[in-house]
C-alpha cells in the first residue's frame, strides 16, 4: 500500500466535508506542476448539460505511462490507461469517448455509485422506526446504485486540483434530504490520487445530519487486454482473497447466508480464469446472476488501510490489477447485461464478458439483514471508505 497516497487521500476527503459547494460550479484551478513534481494533474473542460452545468475533466498523468481521467460528472473515471509488459499503452476501462455517453447511455461505467451502492431489496428500509421508500430501478423490483438518479447521475465541484510527488482531484456535492429518497443531508467527497508507481487511490468521505445508509464505491469495469478487445475478458486470472460469498435470490438480493466458496466456481482463493466458471450451469448461483454478479465476504473485513480485495492478470499483456479497500466485501460482476446494444469508446460494441466489475463496498442489502457489516451512518459519526487500483506488469 502507497501509505502516502493513501494520507494524502484521506486528508483531503475529510477536509472536503466542511464545504458546501454550489451544484454545477468548477472553480478550482490546477496547481502547476514544478520540476521536482513526477505526476501532473491538467484540467480541462469536457462540455456543458443541457441545464448548462459546465462538466470539467481532470487527467493525471504519472512518469511511469499510467494516466488516469476523471469526469466532474458523476465523479466518474474516465479512463485508466496503463503500459502493457513491453510498454504499449492501453485504456483498460470501459466506457465512452465523450461527456454525452454518459448522459444518454448510463450504464454504470466508471462511476461513484452511492448512496447506497448494489442492490436493496424493494427500496425499502426502517432507520429508528421511519421507513423510507426508494425509487425501483431494478427491473421495477429493487433499487440499485441509488435508484436511478444517485450520485452517478450528479455534477459534482471540482474543488481542488493539484500536481505533485502524488498528483490529485477532490470533487465534492451536498445530497440533499430526501434526495432519491434517503433521509439526512449528506455532504460526501471523492479524491482521486495517482502516485508515480501506478496507484490510483480513491477516497469516499461523508456526513450527514441525520441518521441514514450510505456505502459508495467506484463501479470501473476492466479488461486488461485494452478495452474492446475481440476476445472480452473472461480469459484473464482472478484472485479474491475469501473463503465465503453471499448467495442470491432470483431478484439477486442476498439471502442472508455465508455459503463456502470450497469446491464451488466461487473459489477464487489461488486464483482462475474466469471462464472456467462462467458458463456453469450446473450452479443455480451462476444461472442466476447470468454468470457472476456476486458479493465476496473477504477473510479481512473491515480494516483501517486499504488491503488486497481481489487481483487480476492478463498473461497476454502481462497487465495486473490489485484492487485494495478498507471495506468488508467486493462484489464481482462480468459484464452479465452487456448485450451488444450500447457503442463505447472508439466505436467498440460492448457485449457480456468484455469487462470486469470489482466493486469494494459493504455487502448488499446489508440494511436487511443484521448480521452484515451495517451501512448505517449517524451524525458525528463520518463515513470513510478508501479503495487503490494498482496497476502493474508481471513477467
Amino acid at each position: 500500500m502507497n501509505t502516502k497516497a493513501v494520507s494524502l487521500a484521506a486528508g483531503v476527503a475529510v477536509a472536503a466535508l466542511a464545504l458546501v459547494p454550489q451544484a454545477g460550479a468548477c472553480a478550482a484551478t490546477a496547481t502547476p506542476a514544478t520540476p521536482a513534481a513526477t505526476v501532473e494533474a491538467l484540467q480541462d473542460e469536457a462540455g456543458t448539460l443541457a441545464d448548462g452545468s459546465r462538466i470539467m475533466a481532470i487527467t493525471l498523468k504519472a512518469r511511469n505511462g499510467v494516466s488516469a481521467r476523471i469526469l466532474s460528472y458523476g465523479a466518474t473515471l474516465q479512463s485508466l490507461v496503463a503500459p502493457d509488459r513491453q510498454g504499449h499503452l492501453a485504456d483498460v476501462l470501459l466506457g465512452y469517448d465523450d461527456l454525452a455517453g454518459y448522459v444518454d447511455h448510463p450504464n454504470f461505467f466508471g462511476v461513484t455509485v452511492g448512496r447506497v451502492a448494489n442492490r436493496i431489496a424493494g427500496g425499502r428500509f426502517t432507520l429508528d422506526g421511519k421507513s423510507f421508500q426508494l425509487p425501483l430501478n431494478d427491473n421495477k423490483v429493487n433499487s440499485l446504485h441509488g435508484g436511478g438518479q444517485g450520485f452517478d447521475k450528479q455534477v459534482w465541484q471540482v474543488v481542488a486540483v493539484r500536481s505533485g510527488p502524488v498528483a490529485s482531484v477532490e470533487l465534492a456535492r451536498v445530497s440533499p434530504d430526501g434526495e432519491a429518497g434517503y433521509p439526512g443531508t449528506v455532504r460526501t467527497s471523492v479524491t482521486y490520487s495517482l502516485d508515480n508507481k501506478g496507484d490510483l487511490t480513491i477516497a469516499f468521505a461523508a456526513s450527514t445530519d441525520k441518521p441514514t445508509i450510505i456505502n459508495m464505491t467506484n463501479h470501473g469495469i476492466f479488461n486488461l487486454a485494452g478495452e474492446g478487445s475481440p476476445d472480452g475478458a473472461m480469459d484473464e486470472v482472478l484472485t479474491i482473497p475469501a473463503r465465503a460469498y453471499t448467495p442470491v435470490d432470483a431478484a439477486l438480493i442476498p439471502t442472508g447466508e455465508l455459503r463456502p466458496v470450497v469446491n464451488t466456481v466461487f473459489d477464487f482463493t489461488r486464483g482462475r480464469r474466469l471462464a472456467d466458471g462462467l458458463r456453469d450451469g450446473t450452479d443455480p448461483q451462476i444461472v442466476a446472476g447470468r454468470g457472476y454478479d456476486h458479493n465476496f465476504a473477504l477473510d479481512k473485513g473491515v480494516t483501517a488501510s486499504p488491503e488486497l480485495v481481489a487481483r487480476l492478470e492478463d498473461r497476454t499483456s502481462g497487465r495486473v490489477l490489485e484492487v485494495l479497500s478498507t471495506e468488508p466485501g467486493v462484489q464481482l460482476y462480468t459484464g452479465n447485461f452487456l448485450d451488444g446494444t450500447l457503442v463505447g469508446k472508439h466505436g467498440h460494441v460492448y457485449r457480456m464478458g468484455d469487462g470486469i466489475a470489482l466493486e469494494p463496498q459493504k455487502f448488499p442489502d446489508a440494511v436487511h439483514h443484521p448480521a452484515f457489516v451495517s451501512t448505517r451512518v449517524d451524525p458525528g459519526k463520518p463515513y470513510r471508505h478508501v479503495m487503490i487500483y494498482r496497476v502493474t506488469t508481471s513477467r
